[in-house]
């Protein structure tokens, strides 16, 4: 039996999956958090929070590597770690240097900060010559509309830093590029009171599909578990709407995809890791769109293992503790699967969720997820504002994705507007 450390989380489901592939190893972890309270105000509806399975509960400013370092190596000669993890993406690098400090297997701390980083990220696969689109990189709106008027509009505008595609967006002309200029500068820290990289990114806008391959690098190899497809919707945001796997393309693609993300992982140096690589497969070939060093969120993970057995989030607690995972693919009798997000579509309270019993009893569905009555809610512009998902699988071929949109549309979320009208 292994000790984890694990070092703050997502609330959604990797809060429950990597808990629970660390228990379902034999293994045990201490949580690690500067604010509990951030995780039991979203308890789940069952009652049992996956992170209280934790043989220690332990806070500490997590935000302040220089003072947590020494702390946590104080509790490493106590509780004894094997390894340590993280499923969200703020800690990532953190992560890094504490195993680095501690002597435990993982990534080197320089490789994930770089790929945590969307302009380290972009400097160093342009370096290395690993296709991507034209960039640059502003720290203030007079530089940023000078690039934007050499790469040529439109483009995308990105933060360097945050996640789940917060303030990404295309941009027609300088009018619009101020605006998310503007935006971003009122966003001075993130989700977790970290303060914010003052750099903007611009972009090329590629075209074509965007899939993404799903990767396990350990012992200086990197293995493809499979590549997923990505429907996006919301412009000029870039919501993620849903997923299928494995991704409906030709081997060439498929091989291609792979070839360029095996390339992408390998520039950044990242190793001992279960990756999520985001790939624009555009006319003139796969453009890397960036690189997570963790695994796939959106209930990815779920989707590979309903179809080929293998563990995504069992297999990044392996490489934490030094271990050869296992991620040889198995028949499991499912062929496809995809999830459909709700996105809403205007601001309100919600009160209720309509064709929700007709879409659950679909033999197809094997996961149905709603947001609760009463939740305030405002228009979709990122992955944080999903009314719930609808998972299906198809056991005779590449059907789910058809069938999750299909009955995502037969759900219908309903409001309480300010004048408490409910409107369908």
């Amino acid at each position: 039996m292994a000790h984890l450390l694990v070092i703050e989380s997502w609330v959604g489901s990797m809060s429950r999956l990597l808990p629970h592939a660390i228990g379902e190893g034999g293994h045990r972890f201490t949580f690690l958090t500067r604010d509990l309270h951030h995780y039991l105000r979203s308890a789940p509806a069952d009652g049992h929070h996956p992170l209280l399975a934790a043989r220690n509960v332990l806070t500490a400013d997590t935000n302040d590597p220089a003072a947590l370092l020494p702390q946590v190596e104080r509790l490493h000669a106590v509780l004894g770690f094997d390894g340590v993890v993280s499923s969200c993406d703020y800690y990532l690098p953190l992560v890094a240097r504490v195993a680095e400090r501690l002597g435990l297997p993982g990534p080197t701390a320089q490789a994930v900060a770089t790929a945590c980083r969307k302009d380290l990220t972009r400097l160093g696969l342009a370096d290395a010559g690993v296709p991507g689109p034209r960039f640059a990189l502003c720290r203030d709106l007079a530089q940023a509309a000078a690039a934007a008027a050499d790469i040529g509009y439109p483009l995308v505008v990105k933060p360097v830093d945050l996640c789940a595609g917060m303030f990404v967006r295309k941009v027609a002309d300088e009018d619009e590029l101020a605006e998310a200029y503007g935006s971003l500068a009122d966003f001075p820290v993130n989700a977790r009171s970290q303060r914010r990289v003052p750099v903007v990114l611009l972009e090329e806008l590629l075209t074509g599909p965007e899939v993404s391959v799903e990767t396990v690098s350990y012992d200086g190899t990197t293995h493809v578990v499979g590549v997923t497809d990505k429907a996006v919707a919301g412009a000029p945001s870039f919501i993620e709407a849903g997923h299928m796997f494995p991704a409906l393309l030709d081997p060439a693609e498929t091989r291609a995809a792979a070839d360029t993300a095996i390339q992408a992982i390998e520039a950044l140096g990242l190793d001992q890791l279960v990756a999520h690589t985001e790939i624009k497969l555009t006319p003139a070939g796969p453009r890397v769109v960036e690189v997570n060093p963790r695994p796939a969120g959106n209930r990815i993970t779920e989707l590979v293992r309903r179809v080929t057995g293998v563990d995504l989030a069992a297999a990044c607690v392996d490489v934490a503790l030094g271990r050869r995972p296992d991620v040889t693919a198995r028949p499991t009798g499912v062929t496809s699967a995809a999830i459909a997000f709700l996105l809403p579509d205007r601001d309100g309270r919600l009160t209720t969720v309509d064709g929700a019993d007709e879409v659950g009893r679909d033999p197809a569905v094997v996961e149905l997820t709603l947001a609760e009555p009463g939740r305030r809610v405002r228009r979709a512009v990122s992955n944080n504002e999903y009314l719930g998902h609808v998972m299906t699988i198809d056991t005779e071929g590449s059907g789910a994705r058809d069938r999750a949109e299909r009955l995502l549309t037969r759900l219908t979320p309903c409001y309480e507007d300010h004048a408490a009208v409910a409107a369908c």
